[in-house]
């Protein structure tokens, strides 16, 4: 395949965590976040480096073990989720990178995300034109609401899934894509919505459900308790 980049959007503040730190860099197994997170993409295999948009005043990125990895490179990202990841596109076109390489762009907040679960998304990626996802279909019934959060209905669940990351796609679609929702006011609220405006249909690959989004307080808790049974699973 042509070459594989990580793409990491590491920017946000983390509001709803309720901390003064970013919630990448909040305590997690001895270590932080954001760094049990790299540590699982820095051992995917041929891919040639990670970069990672953080704020331009981070005062807690120097700090970390990962920021002095050989394999880590960082650009400065933006207020929102996908200006960060446009920051770290465009830091690798500039870098001369082909536009044709692949691009794994995964959420700095999910530290337990499995290496088996990405080496099945990039099998299914590099076999499929437009890209895709790692996601997971919708166990739970599925009810839709009016304004007031009153049910209106009950939506059928046999085709919904939650999109996870990391998501996979080409270096110069996904950038022109974003840029494309972009500049059209269309919100960008993932990867694979970007390409979906853009006429591409990314292919959903299923996870695990331990790849979990660290949102709010208790979400740590639950990260800590899937990263130290994992050998039990």
């Amino acid at each position: 395949m042509n070459q594989l980049w990580v793409v990491v959007p590491a920017a946000g503040i983390g509001s709803r965590m309720l901390s003064e730190t970013p919630k990448q860099y909040l305590p997690l197994c001895n270590s932080t976040v954001i760094e049990n997170t790299l540590d699982v993409l820095l051992q995917i295999p041929d891919a040639q480096q990670a970069v990672v948009a953080i704020r331009n005043d981070d005062r807690w990125w120097p700090q970390t073990s990962t920021s002095k990895h050989p394999q880590v490179i960082t650009t400065t990202g933006g207020d929102e989720r996908a200006d960060s990841v446009m920051a770290a596109l465009g830091h690798l076109l500039a870098m001369g990178v082909d536009r044709e390489s692949w691009v794994l762009v995964h959420d700095a907040a999910r530290p337990c995300v499995r290496l088996d679960d990405i080496s099945a998304l990039i099998d299914s990626s590099l076999s499929h034109g437009d890209g895709g996802i790692l996601a997971l279909p919708v166990r739970d019934t599925m009810k839709l609401s009016d304004d007031e959060s009153r049910i209106e209905k009950t939506v059928d669940r046999d085709h919904l899934w939650h999109a996870l990351t990391p998501q996979m796609f080409r270096l110069g679609e996904l950038h022109d894509a974003i840029q494309s929702a972009q500049e059209a006011g269309f919100p960008v609220t993932d990867e694979a919505s970007a390409m979906e405006f853009s006429g591409f249909r990314p292919r959903l690959v299923e996870g695990k459900g331990d790849n979990i989004k660290i949102t709010r307080p208790a979400d740590l808790a639950l990260a800590e308790y899937f990263l130290m049974h994992r050998g039990d699973s």
